[in-house]
């Protein structure tokens, strides 16, 4: 019997208890600078790409990472920026990663700047190499357009003899 009321009360603990679990939505880059205020020191969740890159800082690095609105910098350990395999560029795109840290909207530690200090970082999608396809209706059109600026030059030069 004590076995039992003690087993409803834990169940009874756990079910009523003010600690719950919430799952976080990322926030956007937008909505972080609009309401700067109202989330400055607070644990927030933003997702994005990973541009620019990776800029190590003795055990610590600076990542910009773009949600397609903006980009924030992101303060995180060298250790959590090593799972970075790609950022994005002309040649690659980026990974994509879902940060927790706080958000600063002047952060003191950084000059002011408007930053989030990453506690934790989940890899979303790995990065890969783009590969650019000739474009051969560009190409075409530049060769049509050399032809005629070379018909051009050609009928200047008998036009001044």
């Amino acid at each position: 019997m004590k076995k039992n009321f003690k087993l409803t009360l834990i169940i009874l603990f756990l079910v009523f208890s003010p600690q719950r679990v919430v799952f976080s939505q990322s926030l956007s880059s937008g909505e972080l600078i609009r309401n700067a205020k109202e989330y400055d020191g607070k644990l927030v969740v933003y997702s994005g790409e990973v541009i620019g890159d990776v800029m190590l800082r003795g055990d610590f690095a600076w990542v910009n990472i773009n949600d397609g609105e903006n980009a924030l910098g992101a303060w995180m350990s060298a250790a959590l920026a090593k799972e970075i395999k790609f950022t994005g560029n002309y040649k690659s795109r980026g990974d994509r990663l879902e940060i927790t840290g706080v958000f600063h909207r002047a952060c003191f530690e950084h000059g002011g700047d408007l930053d989030i200090h990453v506690r934790s970082l989940l890899k979303i999608t790995n990065g890969r190499m783009v590969k650019e396809n000739l474009n051969f209706d560009k190409v075409n059109l530049s060769l049509i357009l050399l032809g005629v600026l070379f018909l051009i030059w050609i009928l200047t030069l008998f036009k001044h003899k």
